[in-house]
């Protein structure tokens, strides 16, 4: 999956949990800024950001990357 896919898919889970760009920023401890090119696929989380991005939209990790078996790839 492209790094688009995985913005996308961020973005999408972020607005389902209803909170926004700027909640999720102050979760992670980055520039809203910084979040934003993450979902527009301009930059990639690091493997800590992915646990930490997980963890704040209370989903699965392999569920926000889209790699449980049988499950959905875009949202």
């Amino acid at each position: 999956m492209d790094s688009i896919r995985w913005g996308r898919r961020i973005r999408a889970y972020r607005k389902l949990k209803r909170m926004s760009q700027i909640e999720l920023a102050r979760i992670l401890q980055v520039a809203p800024a910084t979040l934003g090119k993450i979902e527009r696929g301009v930059n990639e989380p690091t493997e800590v950001q992915w646990t930490q991005i997980a963890q704040a939209l209370d989903i699965e990790l392999e569920e926000l990357k889209g790699s449980k078996e049988g499950e959905q790839r875009d949202t």
